[in-house]
C-alpha cells in the first residue's frame, strides 16, 4: 500500500502546515488524497465494508467489559448475581421442564438446601463434587447450591461408562458423587476403583435405592427434606475469581480433560452471547442441549442465572418436538449445535416450522451448505453462530447471521481484540515462525490455527487451564505477537476472508466431532485395540456426505476373515466401554500399520484412503470383505459392499 511513501508525503505536508504555507484543513485533505493515491483506497474500501459491523460489535463488547468490570469490582460470584435476580423477581419462572415450572425462588431454595446438606457432610470451599445427572431443574440447582459454599462441581457426561467415567471423577479429585436415580448403576460399575467414595442419590421419586452394595449410598431427597432453605453465610467468602465448575473437553491426550471454569469465565461466556446476540431479560430460551456441555449448561443456562431470562429444558433432545415446544412455550430464542440444525432440516415439514416466535438461534456448528436452506424453511431471522472452546480465551461470534461464518476479526483495529490465525506446519502441527522467531499471521484465504493472546490480569483474556497442569501447558504457545507473550492454542484450523469473516475448516490433533460431541481418537483406539486382543489399531474421522462433522473409522491389524468373525464380540465390547457417538461407524482390516521413527502408528495415509472401496479393493472378489459398516438397521457391523457404499454416498442409508 506504499506505507513508506505515504508517511513521507504526510510528513512533508505537516511540515508545510507548521510553516504556515497551508492550512490544517488543506493538510488533512492533501494527506488523505496522497494516502488514496498511494494505495490507501483499500483501507477506505475495507472501512466501508467492515466499519458498521465492527462498531456495533465494539459497543456490545464494551457493554460486556463493563459488566465484567462491575462484577469484578463488586467481587460478585455467580451465586451473588443469581440471588440479585431472586430478590428482584422471586416468582418469575426460571426453568420449564416437561411441563413443570420452577420459579427463581424455588431454584434458590433448593440450591440453599443442597448447600446445607453438603455443609453437614463437612465439604468446604475448594472441595469438589462430581455431578452425574440427566437434564432437569435439580441438575442446575445442585451445582448452584455447591457454588454457594465455594465447592467446585465437575459436570460429567452422563453417557460415560467404566474407565472414562472413573477418569472424570478421579481427575477432578471429587470428594463426593451426586447422581440421579436412573444413573446409579453407571456409578456402581466404577465403585471398585474408588472405595469409600460416598454417593448421594437424587431424584428418586420414591423409588428404592440399590441394595447389597458396598457403596455408602445416601438419599439426597431425604436429606433435603431436613435441610435449611436459608442462604448460607459461606457465600460471603466466595469470590469473583474462584473456581466454579469443571467442564470436560476431549483433547489429543485421550481421555477427557477437566477445563477450569471460574465465576469470571462463566460470566464472560454467557455475557458475550447476551450482548453480541442482543438477547433480553424477558426472553424465553429453548435449550434442549445437555447441561454438562458448555453450550447448554453455561452459555444457555447463564441467560437465566445471570440475565433473568426463562429457559425451557428437556431430558433429551426431540427433533419432532423442537418447534412444537417453541410454539407451546412462546420461545423467542433457541439453541442448537450443528447436528440439531441438520436433524431439523431433515425432519418432515409441519405447521410449527413457521408458527414459532423465535427471532434468533445461537450455537455452533451449522454447516455452510445447509445455512440458507435452514433459515428459509424455518423463517429464522438470524442464526448467531459462535466459535470458542470451553477453556478458550479466543472466542468470536457471527451476530449478523453471515451464512457459513463462525465469527469475524476486526481488520481495521486488530489490537482491540487480540485473536488471530497463525500458520502451522501441515505435518507436525507446530506453529510456523518467521525470521524474527515470532509466529506468522495468516493472510486472507490462508488456513491457520486460531489463537488468542493471554493476559492473566484481564478476566476476558485469561486462560484458566485444566485440572491437570501438564495438559494446560500444552495449550500455550509463546512469542506469538511479540517476544515474551503467550497465546492459547485452539487446536482448530480456520480460514478468514478478505473482510474478516472467519470460517471453520478442520481440527488439528487427534480429536474429531460427531453427533455434536468431541471424540478422542486416542481413547477409542485404546478400547478398539483391547477389544481386538491388543492388536495395533488407529482411529480417525472421515467425512460422510450430508453429515455434520466426521464419522469414526477404525483400522485394525488383522485378517479380514478373523475380524469379521469377531465383529459381534468386538461391537459389544465397544458399546460397553464407549458412548454411542464414539463407536466407529467404519472398520477396516489391514495386514500392517506403518510406524514412525519413534514407534508411533501412522494414520495419515490411512485417513486419506478413508472408506473409498475402489482404491482399497484388490479384486472384485474382495468386495466389502476388508471394510465393515455399522448398520443401524440391524445394529451390527456388515461388509461394506459397493452397493452399500453407493447408498451411503447418496444418503440412502440411515447413519
Amino acid at each position: 500500500m506504499g506505507t513508506k511513501n505515504t508517511k513521507y508525503f504526510v510528513a512533508v505536508l505537516v511540515a508545510l502546515w507548521i510553516a504556515g504555507t497551508i492550512t490544517w484543513l488543506q493538510c488533512v485533505g492533501a494527506s488523505l488524497l496522497c494516502y488514496i493515491a498511494l494505495g490507501g483506497h483499500h483501507t477506505i474500501w475495507l472501512a466501508y465494508k467492515t466499519l458498521p459491523r465492527d462498531l456495533v460489535a465494539g459497543v456490545r463488547y464494551l457493554r460486556l467489559r463493563l459488566l465484567v468490570r462491575w462484577a469484578q469490582g463488586s467481587d460478585y460470584c455467580l451465586a451473588d448475581l443469581f440471588e440479585r435476580n431472586v430478590v428482584k423477581n422471586p416468582y418469575k419462572v426460571a426453568l420449564i421442564w416437561e411441563g413443570k415450572k420452577w420459579t427463581f425462588k424455588q431454584l434458590s431454595d433448593y440450591s440453599n438446601k443442597v448447600a446445607d446438606v453438603l455443609k453437614k457432610k463437612n465439604l468446604k470451599k475448594g472441595d469438589c463434587l462430581a455431578l452425574v445427572m440427566t437434564n432437569r431443574p435439580e441438575y442446575v440447582a445442585t451445582w448452584l447450591g455447591a457454588s454457594k459454599l465455594g465447592i467446585i462441581t465437575a459436570l460429567i457426561n452422563y453417557n460415560l461408562k467404566h474407565k472414562s467415567l472413573y477418569h472424570c471423577i478421579a481427575v477432578a479429585k471429587a470428594n463426593i458423587v451426586i447422581c440421579s436415580h436412573d444413573l446409579v448403576h453407571s456409578v456402581l460399575e466404577v465403585q471398585p476403583l474408588m472405595p469409600g467414595m460416598q454417593v448421594l442419590v437424587s431424584c428418586c421419586n420414591g423409588a428404592p435405592l440399590p441394595q447389597d452394595t458396598p457403596i455408602p449410598y445416601v438419599s439426597l431427597d431425604a436429606e433435603l427434606e431436613k435441610a435449611s432453605a436459608e442462604l448460607p453465610e459461606e457465600l460471603q467468602s466466595v469470590h469473583f475469581s474462584d473456581k466454579l465448575l469443571y467442564i470436560y473437553t476431549s483433547g489429543t491426550t485421550g481421555l477427557p480433560k477437566a477445563a477450569v471454569i471460574t465465576n469470571a469465565r462463566y460470566l464472560f461466556f454467557c455475557g458475550a452471547v447476551q450482548f453480541l446476540a442482543d438477547l433480553h431479560h424477558d426472553d424465553v430460551i429453548y435449550n434442549p442441549l445437555p447441561l454438562y456441555h458448555t453450550a447448554g449448561g453455561m452459555v444457555g443456562m447463564g441467560q437465566v442465572l445471570v440475565f433473568n431470562a426463562t429457559a425451557v429444558i428437556r431430558t433429551k433432545l426431540s427433533v419432532t418436538q423442537y418447534w412444537p415446544e417453541c410454539v407451546q412455550y412462546n420461545c423467542t430464542v433457541a439453541q442448537y449445535v450443528g447436528e440439531v440444525c441438520r436433524y431439523l432440516l431433515n425432519s418432515p415439514p409441519q405447521p410449527t416450522d413457521t408458527q414459532h416466535k423465535v427471532r434468533v438461534m445461537f450455537g455452533n456448528g451449522v454447516r455452510p451448505q445447509i445455512w440458507e436452506a435452514f433459515t428459509s424453511r424455518f423463517n429464522m431471522p438470524v442464526i448467531a453462530e459462535f466459535y470458542g472452546a470451553t477453556e478458550s480465551n479466543a472466542n468470536i461470534m457471527n451476530y449478523e447471521g453471515k451464512p457459513g461464518a463462525c465469527g469475524f476479526l476486526p481488520l481495521l483495529f486488530p489490537k482491540a481484540y487480540p485473536v488471530t490465525l497463525i500458520r502451522v506446519d501441515e505435518h507436525s502441527g507446530l506453529p510456523v515462525r518467521g525470521e524474527d522467531s515470532l509466529c506468522v499471521v495468516c493472510k486472507p484465504g490462508e488456513p491457520g490455527e486460531f489463537v488468542g493472546k493471554i493476559l492473566p490480569s484481564d478476566p476476558l483474556r485469561r486462560f484458566d487451564g485444566y485440572a491437570d497442569t501438564e495438559a494446560s501447558s500444552k495449550k500455550i504457545v509463546r512469542d506469538v505477537f511479540r517476544r515474551g507473550d503467550m497465546a492459547f492454542l485452539s487446536g482448530d484450523i480456520l480460514v478468514m476472508d478478505e473482510v474478516g469473516y472467519v470460517y471453520f475448516k478442520d481440527r488439528t490433533g487427534d480429536t474429531f466431532r460427531w453427533r455434536g460431541e468431541n471424540v478422542s481418537t486416542a481413547e477409542v483406539e485404546d478400547r478398539l485395540s483391547h477389544a481386538a486382543d491388543d492388536a495395533d489399531a488407529v482411529v480417525f474421522g472421515v467425512e460422510v456426505p450430508g453429515c455434520e462433522g466426521k464419522a469414526g473409522m477404525g483400522v485394525v491389524v488383522a485378517s479380514a476373515a478373523s475380524l469379521q468373525q469377531r465383529l459381534p464380540q468386538l461391537l459389544a465390547s465397544l458399546r460397553r466401554d464407549l458412548p454411542a457417538y464414539a463407536v466407529p461407524l467404519f472398520l477396516r482390516a489391514v495386514a500392517d500399520i506403518d510406524t514412525t521413527g519413534t514407534f508411533k502408528l501412522r494414520k495419515v495415509d490411512l485417513q486419506k484412503e478413508g472408506y473409498n472401496l475402489p482404491s482399497l479393493l484388490k479384486s472384485p472378489e474382495e468386495d466389502g470383505h476388508c471394510l465393515f459398516f455399522l448398520d443401524q438397521t440391524c445394529q451390527q457391523y456388515v461388509p461394506l459392499t459397493s452397493q452399500l457404499l453407493q447408498d451411503i454416498l447418496h444418503k440412502k442409508c440411515r447413519l
